[in-house]
């Protein structure tokens, strides 16, 4: 889990984990980025958000980021593109939530 300064960035920061841990060693990396109010105690990340983050990352799969709506949303005209990947349940948060995969392309 880690926190950024914006949603662009995080996308950023796992699309080059993604490249680095799989051109230097072979690993795919599945990355999940959400956007909202997050607690700081003694280090750790807490809240809704941090949770809904780490539902986001389980769907995804391997050597994919997939991202929130929300995050979608907030970041349009930075340039990034996105694959609509439909509504899912996520554990322990209630509805559904329209999820996108980050676009290579």
């Amino acid at each position: 889990m880690a926190s950024f300064p914006g949603p662009a960035a995080a996308i950023r920061a796992a699309q080059r984990l993604q490249r680095e841990a799989t051109g230097e060693l072979g690993i795919r990396v599945r990355a999940g980025v959400h956007i909202g109010e997050v607690l700081e105690r003694n280090g750790a990340l807490r809240g809704i958000a941090v949770h809904l983050a780490a539902r986001v990352m389980a769907k995804a799969s391997g050597s994919e980021v997939l991202v929130s709506e929300t995050v979608k949303d907030v970041v349009a005209g930075s340039g990034l593109r996105f694959e609509d990947r439909g509504v899912h349940e996520l554990k322990g948060i209630d509805g559904t939530k329209r999820l996108f995969s980050v676009s290579n392309g």
